[in-house]
């Protein structure tokens, strides 16, 4: 008997398996992370400094003020000068300077020579504009001097109340000088003929007046001091003059009445032959002669004189006459 063929059929099972994503999440972090850059500036009050003209010898000083404008500490290392004349003062190197703090110095100009110069200051730092330049600038003048024609004045006798005046010359070399103050060690004498300030260009000349006045008899010396901007101030004029009891010498005068119908007459002095003249009677003088009691011992003198008419019209200066007064 054949054998049974048996057919086993396994029941078919499905199985699924479960998917699983696994996914890599990119974890965000929110904190923000902050970079503070660290800079470093460095910055002057005026890029050039200008002197203009300054007289050899003397010293002209400006200021200038570094500032750090940055927001970490600048270092200054060197403040290097170049040109002739120049310098600093009051920096004090190395130097620190923190966020916003300022450091003021002094620029210093004395010419040597006359004629312009040009130069710079180069501050060197850690900031970053490292070599920091300032230009400097100025001129030498030619040193100023002040002169006088005659720095020793006599005035000889002069009467006690009376008053004598000698001139002189002031004279202005290398470049102006400004006059500013005079001073006399006597009330006895006296500078006139100027207003102060006066100021003299290089060159310039300017008369002045010295009057003698004495308060009482003897001898007299005084001195009168010139201030000014001159390299050799002061300038000292030194006088000197004796006071007379007043009185002790006078002039009598006469003269020729005039043809014409004439109410009076006029006298004048001068100290030089052919004037100017100053007129001496106070009032019109209606005699021929006159009586000049305010000379001085020693003083020459040349007189003149007017006749007037009753309209008051003056005629022109008789010849002139010479008087020596002895001395004393």
């Amino acid at each position: 008997m054949p054998s049974p063929n048996f057919t086993f059929r396994l029941p078919l099972l499905a199985f699924t398996l479960p998917l699983i994503l696994i996914s890599t999440a990119t974890v965000a972090h929110s904190a923000a992370f902050q970079r503070t850059w660290r800079h470093q500036t460095l910055s002057a009050s005026a890029s050039s400094v200008g002197f203009g003209s300054t007289q050899v010898g003397s010293t002209q000083t400006q200021y200038e003020t570094l500032t750090n404008s940055g927001n970490s500490t600048v270092t200054i290392s060197q403040a290097g000068v170049s040109g002739a004349g120049f310098s600093v003062s009051g920096l004090s190197l190395p130097l620190d300077l923190s966020q916003g703090q300022s450091v003021t110095f002094s620029v210093l100009f004395s010419p040597k020579a006359t004629g312009a110069v040009s130069g710079s200051i180069t501050v060197t730092s850690n900031a970053s504009n490292s070599s920091l330049a300032i230009d400097l600038s100025g001129a030498g003048l030619a040193t100023a001097q002040l002169s006088s024609s005659a720095s020793r004045l006599d005035f000889g006798s002069v009467s006690v109340g009376a008053s004598k005046t000698l001139t002189a010359t002031l004279t202005a070399t290398g470049s102006s000088v400004t006059i500013s103050a005079a001073t006399s060690t006597s009330p006895e004498f006296h500078l006139g003929g100027i207003t102060l300030p006066l100021t003299l260009a290089a060159g310039q000349t300017s008369s002045v007046s010295l009057t003698f006045t004495p308060q009482s008899s003897g001898a007299a010396t005084g001195s009168i001091s010139l201030g000014s901007n001159a390299a050799n101030t002061p300038v000292v004029e030194t006088l000197t003059g004796s006071g007379a009891a007043a009185g002790s010498h006078s002039v009598s005068l006469h003269w020729t009445a005039s043809p014409s119908t004439v109410t009076g007459y006029n006298v004048y002095r001068g100290s030089t032959s052919g004037g100017p003249y100053v007129q001496v009677n106070p009032i019109l003088n209606a005699a021929t002669s006159y009586v000049d009691s305010g000379v001085q011992s020693g003083a020459t003198y040349y007189y003149v004189s007017t006749a007037v008419n009753s309209g008051g019209t003056e005629s022109k200066y008789s010849g002139e006459t010479q008087v020596v007064i002895p001395s004393p």
